[in-house]
């Protein structure tokens, strides 16, 4: 079978790991590398001396390429995504997929009519903890979701073009749309900016989605842990998935309360408290990036929609506007568009 000829433009900090699973894959060859910066190209041509090395991403368009993969600044995504489908190549995008919903329906509407495969850099779709996870919630398991509650923190990396609710949080809202296959009804948010004037590092929303459900994003750019954490409650078990386990991702709680019947007075409120035994599920660790990759070229080879399609992203983007717009006007709730 003929290899699936792929560019990438961005070398910097997820860069080299898309280069290196699309150079170890065996449905494509890494053909071509741009980047603006002179350093990142000698450090390109002494991983894969075999690549073109480029600092203009538009001669890339010269090399006979298939597909190119965008792992720039978000800024930047827009643009370059669209050239590229305007010159017929798939594009696989890094998140945020664009800085605005305009520009995320512009991308999926011309990925349509050039008949391209538009994905977006979901990751956490492809991990295989997280796709557990939804088996387990979707099982009953873990009876009637309560609620769900995320936390993505760390010290740094801090970005003077970006905020911390466009850097991370894409990440805990791919993952909610995921695991319950809705969409929120409508989002709050608060920001804070503590080191640099108007640069949110600290974010938390409140997301409502239906029946009820709501789900808490945190997200932080200035806290002494990193963290990378969600936890599901429900009526029947409770379910953690931590990223920052090197094996045991997911342990699974046989812990609840019941409430008593009606009682006259609170002398007589008795909750009945359950706490049993606590599951590690045996879970085959596989890199979510090398997966990610491999259902792109999947993609491409069979003309299907991607799980993380620009539809996703598209969502994503949204509900950051909403959660953006929340900030802006003091925690209002904000109802999201769809």
């Amino acid at each position: 079978m003929q290899k699936i000829r792929v560019g990438i433009v961005g070398f910097g900090y997820w860069g080299p790991n898309l280069a290196r699973n699309f150079h170890e894959a065996a449905a494509s060859e890494l053909v071509a590398i741009a980047d603006v910066r002179e350093d990142r190209l000698k450090r390109a041509e002494a991983l894969y001396p075999g690549a073109c090395l480029e600092k203009e991403y538009q001669q890339l368009f010269t090399l006979g390429l298939d597909a190119v993969v965008i792992s720039t600044p978000p800024a930047t995504h827009y643009p370059l995504a669209k050239e590229c489908l305007e010159h017929g190549l798939h594009v696989l995008v890094e998140k945020p997929m664009t800085l605005n919903s305009k520009d995320a329906q512009n991308l999926i509407d011309l990925a349509h009519d050039r008949d391209r495969i538009l994905m977006v850099g979901h990751t956490f779709e492809y991990n295989s903890a997280v796709v557990s996870l939804k088996k387990y919630i979707q099982s009953g398991e873990l009876g009637e979701i309560y609620y769900i509650d995320t936390a993505r923190l760390n010290l740094g990396l801090f970005q003077r073009d970006s905020n911390v609710l466009w850097d991370l949080a894409p990440h805990d809202i791919s993952i909610l749309l995921y695991l319950l296959d809705q969409n929120p009804i409508s989002v709050s948010a608060q920001g804070m900016p503590c080191v640099f004037e108007g640069i949110y590092d600290v974010a938390y929303l409140n997301l409502a989605f239906p029946n009820k459900i709501p789900a808490f994003v945190h997200v932080s750019w200035l806290d002494p842990c990193k963290v990378r954490r969600v936890t599901v409650v429900g009526s029947k078990k409770m379910i953690v998935y931590n990223d920052v386990e090197n094996e045991q991702k997911l342990k699974i709680y046989d812990k609840g309360v019941e409430a008593p019947p009606y009682t006259n007075g609170f002398g007589e409120f008795q909750c009945n408290y359950r706490s049993g035994d606590i599951l590690i599920p045996n879970i085959r660790i596989v890199e979510p990036l090398r997966q990610e990759c491999q259902h792109f070229l999947d993609c491409i080879t069979n003309n299907c929609q991607p799980c993380s399609c620009g539809e996703d992203g598209l969502k994503v983007v949204k509900i950051l506007e909403a959660a953006q717009h929340s900030i802006q006007n003091g925690f209002t709730q904000e109802v999201i568009p769809w």
